[in-house]
């Protein structure tokens, strides 16, 4: 897999355009332009320069709209609150992607440079997991769960939706979906921040999501099963930027 940085210039001056923070304000634009990154094979070959227009099928190539695992598809998450010291900037914004294949950034920022606050990092990445291990985790997830739904005069055909976990079962739900892991809550439960996230589609269908930050601590248990959890990501909604686990080794300090 590989794992890429993308270090977006929000700007700090109100009084001057910011482009990156406007992009960076509809998920539905930021999944769009990162798919760029992943071009078919015909459309790499025919249009090396990207200088005909966005066309959605020519970025499905086995990364677009499928399931999300070692082997194809895309994870992400704008990382609000990372603070830079790149280019002497100490507000900038990371969008962290993790891809099954390895994207071609200078394709997918063609013509948008002016997003960007410096070059994008990117570089393989193949964690090992031993069981016991202490890791420092942060999730942005979309937790839902599934009702029945009535079936009504206009629809007489029962079915099901999704509706937001309620607050009190967040961790719960946490748990359920780390699969291969434990979440440790010695010495303190992870953090979460709840908020929603705004997205607005092509034909002017637009929404809100909401959006839970989990920051703590987990014990692996299976590292197989961590493995597959964070290669496929955890939740619904992917495509708004949720579900990517990210993990390092926790040292006290």
């Amino acid at each position: 897999m590989y794992l890429s940085h993308l270090l977006i210039d929000v700007g700090d001056n109100p009084d001057r355009p910011r482009p990156g923070r406007v992009w960076l304000r509809n998920r539905y634009r930021v999944h769009q332009r990162l798919s760029m990154a992943f071009p078919s094979r015909e459309r790499a070959v025919n249009d090396p320069e990207f200088l005909q227009p966005y066309e959605p099928d020519d970025f499905a190539d086995g990364d677009i709209h499928v399931p999300r695992g070692d082997s194809q598809g895309f994870l992400y998450r704008v990382d609000t609150s990372f603070i830079s010291t790149r280019n002497g900037r100490a507000n900038s914004v990371v969008i962290l992607v993790l891809s099954a294949r390895k994207p071609n950034w200078d394709y997918a920022f063609h013509n948008a440079q002016h997003f960007l606050a410096a070059e994008p990092v990117c570089c393989v990445w193949s964690p090992l997991f031993s069981a016991g291990d202490l890791l420092r985790f942060r999730l942005q997830a979309n937790p839902t769960r599934r009702i029945k739904r009535q079936a009504t005069e206009a629809d007489a055909s029962p079915g099901s939706t999704r509706v937001p976990v309620a607050q009190g079962h967040l961790l719960e739900w946490l748990e359920r979906k780390l699969d291969g892991a434990e979440v440790v809550l010695s010495p303190e439960p992870p953090g979460m921040q709840t908020g929603y996230v705004w997205f607005k589609k092509d034909g002017g269908a637009a929404g809100q999501l909401f959006s839970v930050v989990f920051d703590g601590l987990i014990r692996v248990q299976e590292p197989e099963a961590l493995l597959a959890a964070v290669a496929s990501g955890i939740g619904s909604a992917k495509c708004f930027g949720f579900g990517l686990l990210s993990v390092i080794p926790y040292r006290e300090s």
